[in-house]
């Protein structure tokens, strides 16, 4: 199909073609409030065109396979009217080996899904009862197909486990958020480190305690830096945003802006990890590139377009879901990690407060690196010990400047949500206002 469509695109008049085809099959098991919700299955697909007519660049896509005929019209009519192609469609260079795929997930049973599902919320409610837990356990099936007329064509499947268990606990007007989730290409049988994480959660929050208003030492979980850095951080380095001059990068290649401690790299050749390929979107070989080396500023992120304008080497980061447009996107991030596990990391801040999630991080300047939010769940420090929850407590601070110059220590890192690997990170200082 995708070859029919590229030669009619070429016999209508476009000079490059490339056509992509995605395809998940997915089938979540839900619950709510403690029961079993739902368990249905769905499956999604799209095919996508683009062209090159007269050097612009022209796409369309439908959720219509068969209708190549309609898509191609929609795509050379586009043209005219669609930015100027600063790229020709890759030819194939030599794809690496990438597991991605994992029959178990394809062959595991739906009763057993749901076993595990209930199985996650039993286990945290036989420590807090009055929890009232939300879960899921899902599995997908992803297929990506793309083929181009100067000969670029790839294909591959990847598999998607996930699982999560997320809590409630209601007293009077006070109300705790708990949760994690664990994500991999390769079947979950065990869902007892995602437990772990809850449970260490209510442990550390069943007290509650108040912090001052002003700076003090805060140490991110990995969660905590998933939802409050990772966002600032990762559009930074967009290569998109420093072609636009909106990234505070702009202009820094080669620098050394943070901590010597600080490393960051994205690599999509990782084993069965969830935004693992053989290549990205457009057929751009995946390879693992260097962001951060030791706090030098070494590349940034590219798809064929954005790496056009600025003159620099596509970086296989083109990203796009069935029919989609096509946007930079990271697939495999890594931070550096050291050495502390998240409680010898607390023993070592000895005073201060520990973020496990943030409300409303995106608020602030982020294209600068700001974050500001209400910390949904955090704990006080105090003699190097978590003695209780904090409530109505806001922390506010800049992603770059915070690595550049606050960094205390890196600890032991984890996964998070399957293509993120991250430790948690002491800052020495961070701007806490408390209420009260």
């Amino acid at each position: 199909m995708l070859e029919e469509i590229v030669e009619l695109a070429l016999r209508r008049g476009a000079q490059e073609a490339e056509a992509f085809y995605s395809e998940v099959e997915e089938t979540p098991v839900l619950f709510e409030a403690n029961r079993l919700k739902q368990l249905n299955g769905r499956q999604v697909s799209g095919v996508a065109l683009r062209v090159i007519v007269d050097g612009r660049l022209g796409a369309a896509s439908s959720s219509r396979p068969g209708d190549v005929e309609g898509l191609v019209e929609m795509a050379l009519e586009a043209a005219p009217y669609g930015p100027e192609a600063h790229f020709s469609f890759p030819a194939e260079d030599g794809y690496p080996q990438v597991e991605t795929y994992d029959v178990a997930v394809e062959a595991f049973p739906l009763d057993d899904m749901v076993h595990l599902g209930q199985s996650l919320i039993d286990a945290v409610r036989r420590q807090q009862p009055e929890l009232v837990c939300d879960a899921s356990v899902r599995k997908a099936i992803h297929r990506v197909v793309g083929l181009n007329s100067n000969g670029g064509s790839f294909q591959y499947r990847r598999t998607i486990f996930s699982v999560g268990v997320h809590g409630t606990l209601v007293r009077g007007t006070d109300m705790l958020f708990v949760g994690d989730s664990q994500a991999s290409c390769q079947a979950i049988r065990d869902g007892s480190a995602v437990v772990g994480e809850v449970l260490r959660q209510l442990r550390w929050a069943e007290r509650t305690a108040r912090v001052a208003t002003g700076e003090m030492p805060v140490v991110f979980t990995p969660q905590g830096v998933a939802g409050a850095l990772l966002g600032p951080l990762a559009t930074a380095f967009s290569g998109r945003m420093v072609h636009q001059g909106q990234s505070p990068l702009a202009g820094r290649l080669g620098e050394r802006l943070y901590d010597r401690r600080f490393s960051l790299w994205d690599d999509p050749t990782l084993p069965y990890r969830t935004g693992s390929r053989i290549c990205d979107d457009e057929g751009v070989a995946s390879r693992r590139l260097p962001l951060v080396e030791e706090g030098v500023v070494r590349h940034f992120l590219y798809d064929l377009q954005t790496a056009g304008m600025a003159g620099a080497e596509p970086t296989g980061h083109g990203s796009r879901g069935p029919g989609g447009q096509v946007g930079i996107s990271p697939s495999c991030l890594v931070f550096s990690e050291g050495e502390m596990g998240l409680e010898e990391l607390v023993r070592e801040v000895g005073e201060g407060l520990v973020v496990e999630q943030l409300m409303g991080a995106g608020q602030g300047n982020v294209l600068g690196g700001d974050f500001s939010g209400n910390v949904l769940l955090g704990y006080k420090i105090e003699g190097g010990e978590v003695v209780g929850r904090v409530k109505d407590t806001v922390v506010a601070g800049n992603v770059h400047r915070l690595l550049a110059e606050a960094l205390l220590a890196l600890g032991r890192g984890r996964w998070v949500g399957g293509s993120l690997y991250v430790p948690p990170i002491a800052f020495a200082r961070l701007s806490v206002a408390a209420k009260g």
